[in-house]
């Protein structure tokens, strides 16, 4: 680590000291290593605080679904390589980068201020999502509590239901025999008359489960489509409020009370799942459902098809929350020699390990829901939505004491969502943090209600009739391209412009020295592996794209543009701040384009301290932000 830098470890000792009688922030307190940020009071804290970011509802409806769907255990070949190659890399960059800094998504591409744009779009979609995320545990909190009852509501086909509504396949007509002759007829004349279907003629009656019914008719009252906005649900817009409030009552003191909170969130749903797990494999059927998952139906030869591949490496992706602005937002709050190499491992084998074990929990229960009626299990298994406010459900429903299992099981989705919707505001408010921390000393209580408070009011369109169609439209066009756009300029930034080695130095500096070997991997796969990858998959989601579509609904031509114009402003701050950066700089256009591409003065680790001589001649980023000037197209650091 070289020699102490006595100077700068006796400034920050006095900084510390003078801070004691000085007004700090909540996020603050006189035990932490940087006392204009605050740290996390613990690592555990930390850990459990990106467990929860990372860990959370995609594991549960999305990941059992594409395995059953790609070549069920086979597709953990992929899945595993995809971790490895495009997961772990981007979510070890993130951690070290917001570490080093100790600054949010915004103010840490002082480090490249041509791309400072990058980070405003991480934190404009995670805007965008926090809006309809928390929606979606609004319909949690819905549910969870209408399972408080003693017959579950969507368990029968009540007066809510319509004729197509059935717990059983309906016989629509076949063929029999008549005489000596073979008829073909409605299923009411064969069983009046006494006659019996011939095998493998029976056609069935298009029919929906109670649960499915009961999802559009009385949960969303879902409309005909995205121009039928319909009234607010009040119900839904209550819960939404609900959400909001826990929200906001788990961040009042930012980390230091979501870091206690989160121990509940993100420990309990495994208490769960593992109780859902055990109850899912003394069920009838439950070894036919992990079979489907994960068992004797796997296909290794779908490992042929480039689908697969591009499955396991978007769920990898995704479900990690890279390039959000969340992971280096939670790691800013590190003291400065944290591991962040370790945390990146443990978190990222956590999230992987979690999405597995879900999957039998899951499809336990389906196989025994295929068994009762009759059915396969590739008719009862569904994703997203579908599996979690039908098709679980529906299960759920079958299964004696039923409202014991739907409470758990709604129970934990909250808990999955809240976690990860913690994380996702706190990136909002330590982005307003680092542009006026004299404010937030003083108003981060008010400004974090507001926060929740703006986000909620935004969010009342998707609690309307029509509301289910602008949740998955927002879901379809901002959590997808503008995450990969960001990503690719991201590693492109730090390697090829910033310079990877020079990155790695940065990074030595908080874990220690390592031998080139430790470095081997990262290399490769920052310099080459990562980038081409996700550039791949990027080209190829914007060549197979298709209009986003709800079920058998298609949205209108209106609502495909406003879905084009959400993604177009979040990216379109990347170039827009790029040329004010180079409109602003001195000389003539190359010069200008050069010095936007070299650290800004302020650059380096956020207390004196901790920069030794490679960065003892920065200018002070605390002295430096009380004249910065946040403007419309960036902000100047």
């Amino acid at each position: 680590m070289g020699m102490l830098n006595l100077p700068g470890f006796l400034s920050c000792w006095k900084k510390q000291d003078f801070s004691l009688s000085a007004e700090k922030d909540a996020h603050a307190s006189s035990s932490d290593e940087n006392q204009e940020r605050g740290n996390w009071t613990n690592k555990s804290d930390y850990l459990l605080s990106m467990v929860g970011y990372a860990v959370g509802l995609g594991n549960v409806w999305r990941f059992p679904y594409l395995t059953y769907q790609n070549g069920g255990g086979a597709f953990l070949i992929p899945y595993t390589l995809m971790l490895a190659l495009a997961g772990l890399p981007v979510f070890f960059m993130e951690c070290s980068l917001g570490q080093f800094a100790s600054l949010g998504p915004i103010s840490v591409w002082r480090f490249l201020p041509l791309f400072q744009g990058v980070g405003i779009t991480m934190v404009l979609i995670s805007t965008f999502v926090a809006i309809y995320y928390n929606v979606i545990i609004a319909y949690a909190l819905y549910y969870l509590f209408i399972s408080f009852r003693k017959v579950l509501p969507w368990s029968q086909c009540f007066s809510w239901a319509d004729e197509f509504c059935s717990k059983t396949k309906k016989v629509s007509d076949c063929n029999a025999t008549l005489n000596g002759e073979i008829i073909h007829a409605n299923y009411s004349y064969i069983t009046s008359n006494n006659l019996t279907c011939i095998n493998d003629t029976i056609n069935y009656e298009s029919v929906q489960f109670p649960s499915e019914q009961y999802w559009n008719k009385v949960a969303l009252q879902r409309s005909s489509g995205l121009d039928e906005t319909g009234h607010i649900v009040w119900y839904l817009a209550l819960c939404l409020l609900l959400a909001w409030i826990i929200v906001g009552a788990a961040l009042f003191k930012g980390i230091k009370s979501s870091g206690k909170v989160v121990y509940f969130t993100a420990l309990f749903p495994y208490v769960i799942l593992l109780i859902l797990l055990v109850r899912g494999a003394t069920l009838e059927g439950a070894l036919n459902g992990i079979e489907y998952y994960i068992g004797r139906q796997s296909n290794i030869t779908k490992l042929t098809e480039a689908e697969v591949w591009k499955d396991a490496a978007t769920q990898i992706f995704y479900s990690l929350s890279v390039s959000w602005g969340g992971l280096v937002a939670l790691s800013s709050y590190n003291k400065f020699h944290n591991n962040c190499y370790s945390d990146a491992i443990i978190v990222c084998v956590t999230n992987c390990l979690t999405s597995v074990f879900a999957g039998f929990a899951i499809f336990s229960i389906l196989g025994h829901m295929a068994y009762v009626s009759e059915r396969p299990v590739s008719e009862v298994v569904d994703s997203g939505f579908d599996l979690a406010f039908v098709a679980y459900p529906e299960a759920l429903s079958q299964l004696p004491v039923s409202p014991l299992w739907s409470i758990l099981f709604f129970f934990m989705l909250l808990l999955l969502g809240v976690d990860s919707q913690f994380a996702t505001v706190e990136t909002l408010t330590t982005t307003i943090q680092d542009i006026y921390p004299k404010v937030m000393k003083k108003l981060r209580v008010p400004i974090t209600l507001g926060v929740c408070i703006l986000l909620f009011f935004l969010g009342l369109v998707c609690v309307t009739q029509a509301g289910i169609y602008w949740v998955n439209l927002i879901d379809h066009f901002c959590a997808g391209w503008g995450i990969l756009i960001a990503a690719v300029l991201e590693i492109i930034g730090i390697v090829y412009i910033y310079g990877g080695n020079r990155f790695i130095e940065d990074i030595e500096m908080m874990i220690g020295k390592k031998n080139c070997s430790f470095w081997l991997w990262w290399r490769a796969c920052w310099f080459f592996l990562t980038p081409v990858l996700l550039t791949a998959i990027l080209i190829w989601s914007l060549v197979t794209f298709s209009p986003p579509t709800y079920g058998s609904v298609s949205y209108p031509t209106w609502g495909t543009a406003i879905g084009w114009c959400m993604i177009i402003f979040c990216v379109i701050w990347i170039p827009i701040v790029a040329i004010v950066k180079i409109a602003r700089a001195e000389g003539n256009l190359c010069q200008r384009i050069a010095s936007c591409c070299r650290p800004a003065a302020n650059w380096g680790p956020y207390l004196e301290c901790h920069r030794g001589e490679r960065y003892s001649h920065i200018v002070d980023p605390q002295k430096e932000n009380e004249h910065e000037i946040p403007t419309v197209s960036g902000f100047v650091y």
